[in-house]
């Protein structure tokens, strides 16, 4: 990917504009400005369990899930895999998107507990070697939210009360959000992009010293 000339990032900063454009792929400055570091012995992986639906997934996500189904049951609850034995192994939720079923009207299907803490069975089973692929796409880049444009995504912060003990470790830490999700923004839109974040923060945080003088 062809790196915004550092005249352009300036131009950002100095405005404090509240989107950046790198490539075809708009990103919050809220992941720049924001802090985050998951605390599950506060939250107990309550993402989870509470929920409008279960978790977006995208095809490729739902056709796998499918496929190697009898290989995750073993690292399911058993009212998870009643879930998907009624429901089937992804759903259609209201707004027409695929997405995890769920247990009731509460946990994801996929949830399995290590005491209090709810964690991810697909998550456990690619740990363990059982499959090659990982959790969902929008459980792993988590806050973040993607929005697919005309042309390119939008890469948005998305605040949930739940969260707030990963805000409070996060600013404790000095960890912004996008650096906290580094693995999984890799995984997503590649290392490239990743630096280019990266570079952009540098430049946030040289402006806004530049300010104070």
């Amino acid at each position: 990917m062809v790196a915004e000339s550092p005249l352009f990032l300036q131009f950002c900063v100095s405005v404090c504009i509240k989107m950046i454009q790198i490539g075809n792929r708009i990103v919050s400055r809220e992941l720049f400005d924001n802090y985050f570091t998951c605390h599950l012995e506060k939250c107990e992986g309550s993402c989870c369990v509470y929920g409008d639906s279960g978790a977006p997934l995208e095809d490729e996500e739902a056709d796998l899930i499918d496929k190697y189904i009898n290989v995750l049951f073993p690292f399911m609850r058993p009212e998870g895999r009643r879930a998907v034995e009624k429901s089937g192994s992804w759903l259609i939720d209201g707004d027409g998107d695929k997405v995890t079923p769920l247990v009731g009207w509460e946990e994801c299907a996929y949830a399995c507990f290590e005491g209090d803490i709810a964690r991810c069975a697909i998550e456990k089973a690619y740990e363990e070697g059982a499959v090659s692929f990982q959790k969902p796409v929008s459980c792993h880049l988590y806050p973040i939210r993607i929005t697919r444009l005309k042309e390119g995504v939008a890469l948005n912060y998305h605040r949930w009360s739940i969260c707030e003990p990963a805000r409070i470790l996060g600013k404790k830490r000095g960890i912004p959000v996008f650096r906290f999700l580094e693995d999984a923004i890799k995984r997503v839109f590649g290392n490239a992009f990743y630096e280019e974040m990266e570079l952009i923060y540098r430049e946030i945080n040289k402006s806004e010293l530049s300010n104070l003088k």
